[in-house]
This record gives C-alpha cells, sequence and structure tokens, in this order.
C-alpha cells in the first residue's frame, strides 16, 4: 500500500513502474463518491473511475509565483493540490456528469479541455496553483506555506466569483453547522433581489483567463436563474489528536451520498484527496509526488496522461486519519440539495452515527454571518488558526 511518505521521492516515471497493491479481494462494497462497487466483480469499474478523476500532484518548472516566487510545490502545496482536487471534482460533475470516464489517448471534450486549463500551473488560470496561493496571502498564509483545509476552502470559494463560465456558488459552512436558508439565498439570488441572477457579469479582461474556449464560455442565463450549483465545503475537527471513534461511520456514509465531492485531509503536513472506503480503509489520490508542468498545445488541447492516478489508488485506515479535514458536496438543482438535507437528517437519527455538523433551517441569533461580515476565520471572526510544524490547530471562541 503506497503512503505520503512513500511517494514523496518518487517521480511519475517510478509511478508507471513502481509496486503498487492491488485492490483487496473482499465481499465489502466499495464505495467512490457516491458509487458503489464490487471489488469481487468490478475491479475493471474501479480503476476506471479512479483513474477518471483529475489527479493534481506536486510539479516543477512552471513560471515562477507572484513573477519571483516559487517555481515548484514539492513541500509545500499538497493541501493546495487536494484542494484543486476537491473542486475539478464539482466541474467534472457540473460540466460532464458523475458518469463520465476519461480514456487515455483519445482527444477530448471541449468541456474537459476547459476544466483542465482552468488548474494549469499559470497565473491566468482560474484554479491554478498561482492563484491559490497568491489569494491565500489576503487569508493570511504567505506563498509556499503550508495550508490547512479551512484555508484552502476559503480560497477557493474566492477564486470561484471570477469563474464566470462554470457559474458556481461555493459555500464554506462554519461553526459545524450548515444554515439550509443561506444556502438558498447564494444559489437562487432572486429571492433577495430581482433580477439579481440575471445580471451579467463583465467579462472584459476575464475572456483570457483560463485560456479556456470560446464555446464553452458560453452560458445560458437560463441556467442560472432557477438555482447556481453548489459546491458545499464543511471544515471540521473530529477531534483532538486522533479522529474520534464516534465520527468513523458518519464519515464512511458522506461517501456513499451521490452528492459527494469526497474528503480533503490527511496527516499533519500531509494532505490526501479522499474519494472513497472500503471496509475500514480510506481511498484516496496522493499529491506527494513531482512532475514537471504540463504546457497546454496550440490548439488548447492539454498532454493529459499526468493528470489521472493509472495505479491503484492509495489506502489508509480511517483511524490513521488526522481530525482536521474538510468535507465536500456537489448538488446541480435544488432538488440534490432538498434530497441531501433528507439523507443528513436521516443519518443524525442512527444511533451507531454521530452527526459531524448541525444542519438547521435558518441562522441562529447569536451566530454571526461570515458572508455579511466578510471576514474569514484567519481573520478576527470566531476562529483562529495557528500553523506548527505538525498540523493547523483551531482555537473556538466560544
Amino acid at each position: 500500500m503506497c503512503s505520503a511518505g512513500k511517494l514523496s521521492t518518487l517521480t511519475y516515471d517510478t509511478l508507471l513502474f513502481g509496486e503498487f497493491e492491488e485492490f483487496p479481494e473482499t465481499a465489502d462494497p466499495v464505495w467512490i463518491l457516491g458509487k458503489e462497487f464490487s471489488a469481487l466483480t468490478e475491479r475493471d469499474e474501479i480503476l476506471s473511475d479512479i483513474s477518471s478523476r483529475l489527479w493534481f500532484t506536486y510539479r516543477k518548472n512552471f513560471p515562477p509565483i507572484g513573477g519571483t516566487g516559487p517555481t515548484s510545490d514539492t513541500g509545500w502545496g499538497c493541501m493546495l493540490r487536494c484542494g484543486q482536487m476537491i473542486l475539478a471534482e464539482a466541474l467534472l460533475c457540473r460540466h460532464l456528469g458523475r458518469d463520465w470516464r476519461w480514456q487515455r489517448g483519445q482527444r477530448q471534450r471541449e468541456e474537459y479541455v476547459s476544466i483542465l486549463n482552468a488548474f494549469i500551473d499559470k497565473k491566468d488560470s482560474y484554479y491554478s496553483i498561482h492563484q491559490i496561493a497568491q489569494m491565500g496571502v489576503g487569508e493570511g498564509k504567505s506563498i509556499g506555506q503550508w495550508y490547512g483545509p479551512n484555508t484552502v476552502a476559503q480560497v477557493l470559494k474566492k477564486l470561484s466569483v471570477f469563474d464566470s463560465w462554470s457559474r458556481m456558488a461555493v459555500h464554506v459552512a462554519m461553526d459545524n453547522t450548515v444554515v439550509i436558508e443561506e444556502i438558498k439565498r447564494l444559489c437562487m439570488p432572486w429571492l433577495d433581489f430581482a433580477g439579481g441572477a440575471c445580471a451579467e457579469a463583465d467579462l472584459e479582461g476575464e475572456r483570457g483567463l483560463n485560456g479556456c474556449l470560446e464555446g464553452a464560455c458560453a452560458m445560458g442565463v437560463e441556467e442560472t436563474v432557477l438555482w447556481k450549483p453548489l459546491v458545499l465545503l464543511i471544515p471540521l475537527r473530529l477531534g483532538l489528536s486522533d479522529i474520534n471513534e464516534a465520527y468513523m461511520e458518519t464519515l464512511k456514509h458522506c461517501f456513499m451520498f451521490p452528492q459527494s465531492l469526497g474528503v480533503i485531509g490527511g496527516k499533519p503536513n500531509s494532505a490526501h484527496y479522499f474519494i472513497g472506503f472500503v471496509g475500514e480503509e480510506l481511498i484516496y489520490l496522493d499529491p506527494h509526488t513531482t512532475q514537471p508542468a504540463v504546457e497546454p498545445s496550440d490548439d488548447g488541447q492539454v498532454p493529459d496522461d499526468t493528470y489521472h492516478c493509472q495505479h491503484p489508488p492509495c489506502r489508509m485506515n480511517i483511524r490513521e486519519l488526522d481530525p482536521s479535514i474538510a468535507v465536500g458536496f456537489f448538488c446541480r438543482t435544488e432538488e440534490d440539495f432538498d434530497e441531501w438535507c433528507t439523507r443528513i437528517r436521516k443519518l443524525s437519527c442512527n444511533r451507531d452515527a454521530l452527526p459531524m455538523f448541525e444542519l438547521v433551517d435558518s441562522q441562529p441569533s447569536h451566530y454571526a454571518n461570515a458572508d455579511v461580515l466578510n471576514l474569514t476565520p484567519d481573520s478576527d471572526r470566531l476562529e483562529r488558526f495557528f500553523d506548527s510544524e505538525d498540523e493547523e490547530f483551531e482555537i473556538l471562541s466560544l
């Protein structure tokens, strides 16, 4: 079974020919981002599904961040790469659907090319390492500093505003609380002000951003009027130094939801993107290998082999998970969100699964609204985050 410590010294060529433990032959179901598979009869389908996820790793020899900064994120960018992976999964679901599959060596769909271009390591890509690192400065993180799950969630939320093609609503639920009213107002802005959802953003200066193709950038207004597709990120702490066993079944259930985007977290200073589980083991994509930066060709196509994990994925026992995580969900429609709420309420009644967060209809009067105050947890809000060499600690003011 591969581990972060092992992969940190590997190159992509080593990955292609290295030794990886195959999936266990077990009767336990394999859950990958809301899809159930059999390890006994659907091994190829499991690997096809996993290899279709976008896999972002350390890169080297990209343009300097900020013009004079790092040209590689090796050693510090693992959580940023995990943030890219969870958001990329949302974009795949948004534009191609959960059942889309990547096929090596074939010319890819225009939407896929636009999604991949959004993450290329250059300053004018929406969600590049350059954009995330520089936006993180506003969250109190210097370029080259390690992020925690909450910080990367806040940065992705800010960057998504500039993505005029996808037009998703990214919501970061704070204080272990998901407020239904807040999300409905965010995804249906016409509830608050007439024409708000129909107003066209000024795209001047954005057309060169992301390098996406013109056809893919044109989005009909009718698609945004009823519901803006929701990316819900929920930063959580499920224990002090170790994960509380009472949360383990609840966490596993989250991978079974059809709205699942997975989980970003891992171990202190070693982040992973968790996409499912089998038995007591979590399945994850590991960013801890350094690959050369990739340049798109003149026609916008991207050599994409190194953006897909083509070996059996890594696994780790759920008890090894650091308690600081962020769980992600994608709701394309209001019906998807309502169905997600029903699942969460049903799960909260499960005596064997302690709720990881609270789902409420409206904002409790004693809570401050982060969107209204425009404050982030790295500002003077309810939380402060302190970094040490080992991990990011959350200090909650009660």
